[in-house]
């Protein structure tokens, strides 16, 4: 093999290494366990999503109510199950969804700027998924 070849595959294996390690470093998953624990789990990087077996008016008013006195909300829309509101300097989503008529899925979804905050969409869905079921 050429000694130029070798040097640049060596060099993406070591970004590759590098790469996965970063990712399986356990800080993304470390953020994550409340949000698992309170039975979501994250879609993307800024979005955290889960079922509950309560009734889409339950989730529905503990979502308005936890938004409400985390930050303030700037638009719900019952009849679409949406809440948009401005939480942590954030811009927020939540979203909820009757799938059955035993099961509601809660979304929320919070972006700082152009960039992700799954921190603030995790601790927005734990607060309304703890009083929901509490």
């Amino acid at each position: 093999m050429h000694p130029r070849l070798a040097k640049g595959k060596a060099a993406a294996i070591v970004v590759a290494l590098v790469f996965l390690g970063v990712s399986l470093s356990g800080c993304f998953y470390l953020v994550l366990g409340a949000a698992a624990a309170a039975g979501g789990y994250a879609i993307s990087s800024d979005t955290i999503q889960g079922e509950t077996e309560k009734d889409f008016q339950e989730v529905w008013d503990s979502s308005v109510e936890i938004a409400s006195i985390m930050g303030m909300v700037s638009s719900k829309s019952p009849e679409l199950g949406k809440i948009s509101a401005t939480i942590d300097g954030a811009k927020v989503n939540i979203q909820v969804l009757q799938l059955t008529t035993s099961t509601t899925r809660l979304k929320v979804k919070a972006r700082k700027g152009l960039f992700p905050n799954i921190s603030t969409a995790q601790n927005i869905f734990v607060k309304i998924m703890n009083r929901v079921n509490g």
